[in-house]
């Protein structure tokens, strides 16, 4: 006989299964009253409930004790398995799950919600399709689906098309490709719980801005990089179109034959490029190890879609901000009143500014869980003072970074 004291309506963190036509615990939840208390185990069969048989539905079982309030006494027969010991495995979700909505998890009132970008401790892997884990900002454990079960999932869902990034009107449309190396990544990324590790301060190499064309991404970009020139650096992208005059090297361009430009393309030397009346433009890797090697972080405004997960390795370690558009109003009366102080001389129609919202929603969904700070960019000094102040946690705060970059 076990004794249990508990709340009515409360869960005790157990979950049954059927075996041999006796109910059987199949899991007990980390942190949770039965693995407080200690006193029973998995594999132990439950004959009893207050002196009452309890058959062998699991779903009856779990009402019966979370009606239960007061002494609870369990008959069981123990099964005496040993138990193994916790592991420290961290990772940081890239889709949010709510189990109220799963019609596969085994108890509902078991299992754990989460958003994207949360971190989890997996405190249990046993199961192959659920395992346990619990919020490392705090709580008790649950359910959630394993990375096996997510994935069997997520292969049935169709994927979003590509985003479209043009702004319309009758400007030329520069064509960007992708890397070899980065579809190759494409056709085997699945996007469900990517492990961690926490380390103490340090300093990321690079600083990836992402938005929409037109959210004053580049207009951060500069701001950064005069607010301190020695701490932080950027890339001279590469052409092939002719020097014009006035010009050298290394100005606002490096300039490069056409055949050699298409060799290191080729050769996947680019971080990404494209070809812009009939000349090709480019950022190439090697410009950005220069910038970091000179002591600088590197800040860049790219392309997520080629670029991001090239960067996000141990080499790079990135710190990826997402400048957000605001709402449709707001970034209306911000044009007005850069066209009227002379910071820009195009006003943009009410379609263009609608397609950079909906540019940034798609941006959001679509490369967020590689987001590290998001900003909404309603104000650009206040928007700036933001970025200062999460860079400067880096320097005083521990990380939460791929346990590929530590290991």
């Amino acid at each position: 006989m076990v004794g249990v004291r508990k709340n009515a309506g409360e869960h005790l963190g157990v979950t049954f299964r059927v075996e041999g036509g006796e109910l059987v615990i199949a899991r007990i939840l980390h942190g949770g009253v039965i693995d407080q208390q200690g006193l029973l185990h998995v594999g132990d069969v439950i004959r009893e409930v207050n002196g009452r048989e309890v058959g062998s539905d699991p779903q009856a079982l779990q009402e019966m004790l979370r009606d239960a309030s007061g002494s609870v006494v369990l008959k069981i027969l123990p099964s005496y398995q040993e138990q193994h010991p916790l592991r420290q495995v961290f990772v940081k979700c890239h889709f949010s799950y709510d189990p109220s909505n799963d019609s596969l998890i085994p108890c509902k009132e078991a299992g754990l919600a989460f958003q994207a970008g949360d971190l989890l401790q997996i405190v249990n892997q046993e199961d192959p399709n659920w395992w346990q884990a619990c919020l490392v900002k705090g709580g008790s454990a649950g359910l959630i689906p394993s990375q096996l079960l997510e994935e069997k999932r997520k292969a049935f869902v169709k994927r979003d098309g590509a985003l479209c990034g043009s702004m319309g009107g009758k400007k030329k449309k520069r064509i960007m490709y992708v890397t070899t190396k980065n579809a190759e990544f494409d056709r085997h990324e699945l996007l469900i719980y990517e492990e961690v590790a926490k380390m103490p301060p340090f300093r990321r190499k690079t600083l990836i801005l992402i938005g929409a064309q037109g959210v004053g991404r580049r207009s951060l970009k500069n701001k950064l990089l005069t607010s301190d020139t020695l701490r932080y650096g950027t890339t001279t992208p590469y052409t092939s179109r002719k020097r014009k005059e006035g010009e050298w090297d290394g100005q606002s361009y490096i300039f490069v034959s056409r055949p050699e430009m298409e060799q290191d393309i080729k050769a996947a030397r680019y971080l990404e490029h494209g070809e812009y009346e009939g000349n090709l433009y480019g950022t190439k890797i090697s410009s950005i190890q220069e910038v970091v090697t000179s002591g600088k972080m590197c800040v860049l405004d790219v392309n997520p879609q080629q670029a991001v997960k090239v960067l996000r390795t141990a080499e790079f370690v990135p710190y990826v901000v997402f400048i957000g558009a605001p709402d449709f109003q707001t970034l209306k009366t911000n044009n007005q009143t850069a066209v009227h102080a002379g910071l820009t001389a195009k006003q943009l129609s009410d379609g263009e500014l609608l397609r950079i919202v909906e540019e940034s929603e798609r941006l959001q969904q679509a490369y967020g869980h590689y987001f590290d700070l998001s900003l909404v960019n309603s104000d650009l000094e206040k928007s700036f003072h933001e970025l200062q102040v999460a860079l400067e946690k880096l320097r005083t705060e521990p990380q939460w970074v791929p346990v590929s970059w530590v290991y």
